[in-house]
């Protein structure tokens, strides 16, 4: 959803980090460090001068047996080496024009040293291998420090963290106070334990030492230009971070016999005959894993439940019932911590309600998308109906056109007229409960563990809607937050409490406040009259542990009214009024900055701190509950806003585990994820920022960061940003190989696909869309699970802030496009017939909805629909069969019924190759194990030439027209702008070509 900020008053891989400065540590030759040496230099190119430890070797002989970079390895056993000095032996190799070489040593009798069956990789130059450790220097100059007693006095033993910097060679360059430096590039340090290598130097009288680091290639971390100053003793650089009387990051850790904090504040709040239990965090040395709540009351006696987060929802309870409930926390050790107090809570009567749902658990990209704001759609019951605070303000009451109007029921009323367009999954903005000023979009979530009233009826539950979809074979993918709540926060995890003073001034804003009353959107409270009621949301009197700066006092400015306007009277995220462990203190500053993931993007909307446990535990137990529900999938919201890391640790597996929990692996590999990940630009990588892009989103992580989620951001955010766009992964996942389909490798895969932003950006012109998106193909881990969209409830095209507008033709031709290319077609409400069209899609509280792009859209859906299939309507009257008649809407139905007989235009790979033509492609989809294979070439408007494609009968979906192919070629004419050909190979059986599909209509003709 759109906001927009408002505030209220190996070696090449060496070669590559040396050009770009890895993670901001590393930079040139320290200035405070005498220059290196030259290199020797042949005659003919680039030596290397080999030393070779013998101290801990008893052999005879040694030899050099090598190959330099893309040359040919020497005889067995290679060159013999010749005495440098005490303890060493060297050979200088030429290596032409190599930039270094491979080895491995050999007494020449069988006994070999080749780094554990890896060889080594040493550069040019000076180098040292010694007990397995390669560095860069000349051992026998006599400028190198002598090997120190580590237990002796004046020693410094020093750890350098390799997680970050990445090297797999790391020397210690240094100077003891007074003393003078190491010659360059120093000395080489030996491996610790994982992520860590040490080196131990005698300091002398000196009581510490200056210090750089490098990898003997001319990559330093110089602390940015000052050197390190550490102390003798043990001492652990880590991050730029310089820790003294560090203890050794290696040693063993001794066990863990402390059990964590008893959990406290745990409260119970009965639903019906569902009690949810809430609790905060233990606390613990080592971290907790997991909580044990025990349940006491009924007649089933006491149960013991294993939770992961926080939040524990418990279900199916007897009526009217007082339950008890206790937590106690669990570290890895298996240690258990004491009792919490108990919380109690009495049930309910147990309402009438549906069945849990089971997920559809087909593959994704068999569904085209139908994209609703429920709100907005079809209103099916007019007594949840709710205008809100800005009702006529916004000119919404002159309009008797609430905020909330649409709701469930209508959109069971109308399931079979999106089935009847030929949709079979539709996207629905948030359901949990809102809470601001306008907030009928679903992105103001307050209270995420309970769907907002205004969208229910009798009848029809969120749990109905999703049944009812189902019962028709439409999946639901419900819209999700995981980075921000409601500026009111989020209930049961942190509510702020803001200043205020009922005074002849602000009497008619701040409610008298009703203990007995909880807001829920829809109730209204008696006493103010008012279902948007606030007066639990301030407080003359200052809370209790208020960390609020200012409270109460006056800021020296006015309201609009000329009232006057006092500190902490409303949320913001710099005031203090958020603890800093669950939300952000910050405003945004840069869009494609650091920032953007650790600040707040809206004052409406109050950014959790997605890195702590708290908050995760919280949002994960939240969606659990409507993953249990039996959704389809989930759309995440602002997903470019939280690090990749958080996602790829705690929130995309929670979703995969809680799928395959309940309903098995399969259905989990088939739960839909796909991201928000905003970026209005025409590149393939937003403004060269890879952290920022959409397909970044789709990998795992390449590399092993802080166990700390707020830590592991930062490290994952420098390092892919100095590894930079050509360093990223890529993929063939979406191409053919030739003329054949290939198991896609989706071992890399993060969970979460993308909206393709890029082809969105470029959705003006649908050839310039189709160009854009097949250029940045490779860089996805598979681009044919992209969701692909002209306009939304957001932006149209180019960052347009209307409703496009293009025309009737340039719709159908970006449509006929969508629905054969690559990627999940998805269409906005109402784009059937050019609804709204050119209107403002979003200008909030300051003009009426009806006159923008979110408008309601029942009025065109007035009437009776029954669809009998997918893309085909059995009966329609009243205006909805207007609707239905439209030209786009007749369009829509035929290239459904095309996309879903031709199973190569629903999950194919594509391919260019060998094809003539603006947008033309050929598709094909093969699965041995239901003995699929289907081939088409498709071209969208213009003419189109394939070559070296299969021999075989081909027959166009569209007309019917049936073409022999015996020379690998085939031409097809140009079918006119919206217009298209999807020529199928018949392959006989059930791969047979399926013929002409449907009739003929406006454009497919």
């Amino acid at each position: 959803m759109r906001r927009t900020p408002r505030r209220l008053l190996g070696r090449p891989l060496a070669a590559a980090v040396a050009a770009a400065g890895l993670l901001g540590l590393l930079t040139a030759v320290p200035q405070t460090a005498p220059a290196p040496a030259t290199e020797p230099v042949a005659a003919d190119g680039t030596t290397a001068t080999v030393f070779y430890s013998t101290k801990t070797r008893n052999w005879s002989a040694y030899h050099l047996h090598y190959a330099p970079d893309g040359g040919s390895w020497t005889t067995v056993p290679g060159t013999r080496m010749q005495s440098a000095c005490t303890d060493w032996v060297k050979l200088t190799v030429p290596l032409g024009g190599a930039a270094g070489l491979q080895a491995t040593f050999t007494d020449g009798s069988g006994t070999w040293d080749n780094n554990a069956g890896r060889n080594y990789d040493l550069g040019t130059g000076n180098i040292t291998v010694k007990d397995g450790v390669v560095a860069h220097s000349d051992p026998c100059t006599g400028t190198g420090p002598e090997e120190p007693d580590p237990d002796g006095p004046n020693t410094a033993s020093v750890y350098y963290a390799t997680s970050t910097v990445g090297w797999s060679t790391v020397n210690l360059h240094y100077r003891p106070h007074g003393g003078a430096w190491t010659a360059v590039p120093g000395v080489g340090m030996e491996a610790a334990c994982t992520g860590w290598v040490r080196r131990t130097v005698d300091l002398g009288s000196a009581t510490g030492l200056q210090a750089a680091f490098n990898n003997g290639t001319g990559v330093w971390d110089n602390n940015n230009g000052a050197d390190y100053t550490l102390p003798a003793g043990l001492t652990t650089v880590q991050d730029r971070k310089v820790t003294a009387s560090a203890k050794d990051p290696c040693a063993a850790e001794e066990p863990d016999t402390e059990a964590p904090s008893a959990p406290t504040g745990v409260k119970a709040a009965a639903d019906g005959v569902s009690v949810l239990v809430t609790w905060e965090p233990a606390l613990d040395e080592r971290g907790v894993t997991k909580y044990q709540v025990t349940r006491t009351g009924g007649t089933k006696g006491a149960l013991v439940t294993d939770v992961g987060s926080t939040v524990f929802a418990d279900t199916g309870l007897e009526a009217k019932t007082a339950y008890r409930y206790t937590v106690r926390a669990v570290d890895a050790a298996g240690n258990v911590s004491a009792e919490s107090a108990p919380a109690t809570a009495t049930t309910g009567e147990k309402p009438t309600a549906p069945a849990a749902g089971t997920p559809l658990g087909t593959d994704p990209r068999k569904d085209p998308i139908y994209f609703v704001l429920t709100a907005r759609f079809n209103d099916g019951d007019p007594t949840n109906n709710r205008g809100g605070s800005q009702h006529e303000k916004s000119g919404n009451a002159a309009n008797d056109d609430p905020m909330f109007r649409g709701d469930f029921k209508g959109l069971v009323q109308k399931l079979d007229y999106i089935k009847g367009l030929g949709f079979s999954a539709i996207w629905i903005t948030p359901v949990v409960l809102n809470r601001s000023d306008y907030d009928y979009h679903g992105y103001h979530g307050y209270d995420f563990y309970k769907v907002d009233p205004r969208l229910e009826s009798a009848g029809a539950s969120y749990q109905d809607l999703i049944n009812a979809a189902h019962a028709k074979g439409m999946k639901i993918y419900q819209d999700v937050i995981h980075n921000h709540s409601s500026r009111w926060g989020a209930k049961g995890l942190f509510t702020p409490k803001t200043y205020g003073v009922r005074d002849a001034q602000w009497s008619w804003y701040y409610d008298e406040r009703n203990d007995g009353f909880a807001y829920d959107g829809l109730t209204v409270e008696p006493k103010s009259g008012k279902s948007y009621y606030n007066g639990d949301l301030w407080s003359t009197a200052e809370p209790t542990g208020n960390t609020c700066v200012g409270w109460g006092t006056p800021t020296g400015h006015t309201s609009p009214e000329g009232y006057q306007i006092y500190n902490c009277q409303w949320p913001s995220p710099t005031s203090g009024m958020f603890p800093k462990a669950l939300y952000h203190n910050c405003w945004i500053g840069n869009w494609e900055g650091e920032d953007s993931r650790s600040c707040w993007i809206h004052d409406d909307l109050a950014d959790f701190n997605t890195e702590n446990a708290q908050v995760q535990n919280y949002l994960i137990g939240a969606y659990n509950k409507y993953i249990d529900m039996g959704v389809d999938g989930f759309r995440l919201d602002t997903a470019v806003h939280i690090p990749r890391t958080t996602w790829n640790r705690r929130f995309l597996p929670a979703i995969q585990e809680r799928v395959s929990q309940r309903f098995g692996a399969e259905a989990a590999e088939n739960f839909f994820v796909f991201g928000e990940v905003a970026a209005f630009v025409n590149d393939k990588w937003n403004r060269g920022s890879v952290n920022h892009s959409a397909q970044f989103f789709t990998w795992k992580e390449r590399k092993e960061y802080s166990a700390d989620d707020e830590k592991a951001a930062l490290e994952m955010y420098d390092y892919e940003q100095q590894q930079g766009t050509a360093a990223q992964p890529i993929s063939d996942n979406a191409f053919l190989r030739g003329n054949a389909y290939h198991t896609p490798d989706r071992s890399r895969f993060s969970g979460m696909n993308v909206i393709d932003m890029r082809m969105h950006m470029n959705f003006g012109d649908a050839n310039n869309a189709f160009h854009n998106g097949k250029d940045s193909d490779d860089s996805y881990n598979d681009a044919t699970y992209n969701v692909v969209y002209v306009d939304s409830h957001d932006y149209g095209p180019n960052k347009s802030s209307e409703r496009y507008t293009g025309g009737t033709d340039a719709w159908a031709e970006n449509m006929s496009l969508m629905w054969t290319f690559r990627g999940i077609p998805t269409l906005y409400y109402g784009s059937e017939i050019e609804f709204q069209k050119g209107k403002k899609i979003d200008c909030g509280p300051t003009c009426p909805l009806a006159s923008t792009g979110r408008a309601y859209f029942g009025d065109q859906l007035a009437g009776e629909v029954t669809a009998s299939d997918f893309g085909k309507v059995s009966s329609a009257s009243g205006k909805v069969a207007d609707t239905l008649a439209a030209p786009l809407a007749r369009h829509l139905q035929r290239l459904n019924e095309i996309r879903r007989a031709v199973a190569a235009l629903q999950m194919g790979q594509y391919s260019t190759e060998g094809i003539s033509g603006s947008m033309a492609y050929k598709r094909r989809y093969t699965d041995a194990a239901t003995g699929t294979d289907s081939f088409a070439l498709v071209t969208v408007s213009g003419g189109a030439t394939y070559t070296g494609i299969p021999n075989g009968t081909y027959t166009d979906a569209v007309t019917g027209d049936t073409k022999v192919v015996s020379g690998g070629t085939l031409t097809v004419p140009a079918p006119g702008k919206g217009n298209l050909r999807v020529y199928v190979l018949d392959l006989g059986g059930k791969n047979a070509a399926p013929g002409k599909i449907g009739t003929a209509g406006p454009y497919l003709k």
